[in-house]
């Protein structure tokens, strides 16, 4: 099944990649923080949303829930980086590098990483 996340639903998400201990709505809301400034109520229904999409599992712990992910964090990533350069670039990663490259968003470690990479993929 292909799960698509929201922006919020991904910031909740990577709070419980984070670590491998199930948590509480309440730690969630702690992780995500910062700008966010989320009520306990909306990381609650940013869970529900999330089990609704079986991102995440429930586990009963006394009187609270516990939630840990179902999806794994590097799976995510990679069939969203494939949806991304498909949508926009037709599925091709190099025009992709090129408009990077052209608005100089590679750096210098950036071109070593990619060359290494490259140099790799042809071994």
């Amino acid at each position: 099944m292909e799960i698509r996340l929201s922006d919020a639903e991904l910031d909740v998400m990577e709070v419980l990649w984070a670590t491998s201990l199930p948590l509480t709505a309440t730690d969630v809301a702690d992780g995500v923080g910062g700008d966010r400034q989320w009520s306990l109520a909306t990381v609650k229904s940013l869970l529900s949303r999330l089990l609704a999409k079986q991102a995440i599992a429930p586990a009963k712990d006394g009187r609270r829930f516990l939630y840990s992910p179902l999806i794994d964090r590097d799976s995510y990533v990679s069939a969203e980086s494939r949806r991304f350069v498909g949508r926009m670039y037709g599925g091709k990663l190099s025009p992709l590098i090129a408009q990077l490259a052209g608005e100089e968003k590679l750096g210098d470690d950036d071109v070593a990483e990619i060359e290494a990479l490259l140099a790799r993929l042809k071994s």
